[in-house]
């Protein structure tokens, strides 16, 4: 029992870590002129890079790899088309509408991991997935009519693929962490080179994108090995303390104002994670 509960302690902190780290993609994205497909390009060629020296150096690269499985292979598949709608949606819509409609992650791990593995979810998680679900529809209902609705849809998609790797980590806990992280970059280099124009990109951008891809890297390890540890449901409850983060780091440092419905909604998300998670077990 003592073991079970170090191993979710374990998961948690390295879950929220993700989290927290991934609340400054917006910040990343928006801080360069750089588009969409550059910034793709270049955050996932040094994230891969990263990523594969991190295996090289733990003496795991061929497990990560070269056995990575078809578990590891759908990891990468699905993370790729996650990403390319994920930078998209901050040049498009606002960093507090990504991070809140991430939100709807719980909703849609319990719900795949109820359908697909049969895995119980708490009455305390269900809860939790429907206020961050009522914040969410908050801040959305302020898009409807406007251009960055696009944005919002693209990031509703990421966050069902996002939700759907929590999902095949929980089923298959063997699956590595490291390689499924680098292929999804690899997958979209060629793509990502092909519609936009990377070497354009002036150098002072790319170091910026060089660190963003460096903290992309440790947010992808810490949250695939996370969710090894923890249920799918509250996985992805933890993952939306994104939600009140990113909007805040937003306003700190690049006075982007969120809207009254954005942090009656962020309050409302915050306020269901933490209910969730303060005994659920």
């Amino acid at each position: 029992m003592a073991k079970r509960r170090t191993n979710d302690t374990i998961g948690v902190f390295l879950v929220v870590t993700a989290a927290v780290t991934y609340s400054t993609a917006g910040l990343f994205t928006k801080a360069v002129e750089a588009g969409a497909w550059e910034v793709i390009f270049w955050r996932g060629l040094f994230a891969a890079a990263f990523t594969t020296v991190w295996a090289a150096n733990r003496g795991t690269l061929r497990r990560n790899f070269a056995h990575m499985g078809w578990s590891g292979w759908a990891v990468g598949v699905v993370g790729a088309l996650g990403t390319a709608a994920f930078i998209p949606a901050f040049k498009l819509t606002t960093i507090a509408n990504v991070s809140l409609i991430y939100a709807v992650a719980p909703l849609i791990a319990a719900l795949l991991a109820w359908f697909f593995i049969g895995e119980r979810v708490s009455a305390r998680t269900a809860a939790g997935c429907v206020c961050a679900l009522v914040g969410v529809a908050i801040i959305v209902s302020g898009s409807v009519g406007q251009l960055s609705l696009a944005g919002d849809l693209l990031a509703l998609w990421m966050t069902i693929a996002m939700a759907s790797i929590m999902v095949i980590y929980r089923r298959y806990p063997q699956t590595p962490a490291a390689g499924p992280a680098a292929l999804q970059s690899f997958l979209l280099l060629p793509v990502a080179a092909t519609l936009g124009a990377p070497f354009a990109v002036a150098l002072s951008e790319i170091l910026v994108l060089a660190a963003f891809g460096l903290l992309f890297a440790i947010a992808s390890v810490t949250l695939a090995e996370g969710a090894k540890r923890v249920p799918s449901g509250k996985t992805a409850l933890l993952s939306s303390l994104e939600t009140p983060l990113a909007p805040l780091l937003a306003f700190a440092l690049l006075a982007e104002v969120p809207l009254v419905a954005t942090l009656i909604g962020g309050s409302v998300v915050l306020l269901a994670v933490l209910g969730a998670i303060r005994n659920d077990a």
